[in-house]
């Protein structure tokens, strides 16, 4: 007897605010065949590479003894939640278990992950997006920068088959004629035909927030550290040049943060130190750079937590 084994599907790279927003699901006709999460600009996902900095991560006994631990990926436009069961590979239990403790250490840690989409509606009619990862690894901030080079690229394409969808009749045949290839033209219909109404603004405004991190400034994985022997003090004193390098590196970037960021009102806390986070700085050190230009009165707060240019 032939075992009939299911086709791989490939993974999308994609943002957060995308996938999660997505309430439309199809299921595998048969015991083979694969289920799909529907978004809202029309992919068919079945298998995501998604990355972000890593918020949360916490271990949870189920009823049967056995342990899932939940966790949150925030990239530019949201969060990921995602979760690792026992019945993960050993290699992604051990990730997560390593991650914890430098977590809980307070290190700031990006993370790469390949998952699976997960849909699910309860009782109420309440829909919830999650990812299974299938693999994944802590990396630095210039490889998170190619994710999300790679992200946009694959959103912009999508938002860009999603506006010819919507420039036409929504019949299969029309989509071909204008341009559409094929692979996308059964996710843009169903799409089309289940979600009402589109925002692509929004969709477009996370490209630029991410895009500004691309950009915004070269970010280099932190070099090696090279020990010299010295006797003069050249070391310490190279030591300290390096610091303060550094302080006026984060002050800089986080006022092209607020600069980039403000739309009249401020840049809230979390999203100056999430940013600055994604670039490569710590988060108490983002905090502090923070109090000292409030405190310089180069910043103020028009509301608690909330920091405009002076």
């Amino acid at each position: 007897m032939i075992t009939r084994r299911a086709k791989r599907q490939p993974a999308v790279h994609m943002l957060a605010s995308e996938f999660s927003e997505s309430t439309l699901h199809e299921k595998g006709s048969g015991e083979y065949d694969p289920s799909f999460v529907i978004t809202k600009l029309g992919a068919k996902v079945n298998r995501v590479v998604v990355s972000g900095m890593l918020e949360r991560l916490e271990p949870r006994e189920t009823s049967n003894g056995a342990t899932i631990w939940q966790g949150q990926l925030r990239d530019p436009s949201g969060l990921h939640y995602f979760s690792v069961g026992d019945y993960e590979p050993e290699s992604m239990r051990e990730l997560v278990i390593d991650a914890s403790k430098k977590l809980e250490s307070g290190d700031t840690l990006m993370m790469l992950m390949v998952a699976k989409a997960r849909f699910f509606q309860n009782d109420e009619g309440a829909i919830y997006t999650s990812i299974r990862p299938e693999e994944g690894a802590i990396i630095g901030p210039s490889r998170y920068r190619q994710w999300l080079y790679e992200a946009c690229k694959q959103t912009l394409t999508r938002i860009s088959n999603h506006q010819k969808a919507y420039s036409c009749e929504a019949n299969a045949e029309a989509y071909a004629e204008s341009g559409i290839e094929r692979e996308w033209i059964n996710g843009l219909l169903l799409s089309r035909s289940h979600y009402e109404m589109v925002d692509i603004e929004q969709y477009k405004f996370n490209l630029l927030r991410a895009l500004d991190i691309i950009e915004n400034r070269p970010i280099e994985d932190p070099p090696r550290p090279v020990v010299k022997l010295s006797t003069d003090g050249q070391d310490q004193d190279s030591d300290t040049s390096s610091s303060a390098d550094d302080e006026d590196s984060l002050r800089e970037t986080v006022l092209q943060l607020i600069d980039s960021l403000d739309k009249g009102e401020g840049v809230d806390f979390d999203a100056i130190l999430s940013n600055a986070a994604a670039r490569g700085f710590s988060r108490d050190a983002a905090e502090e750079v923070l109090d000292e230009l409030s405190e310089e009165g180069i910043l103020h707060e028009p509301r608690f937590g909330w920091f405009k240019r002076t």
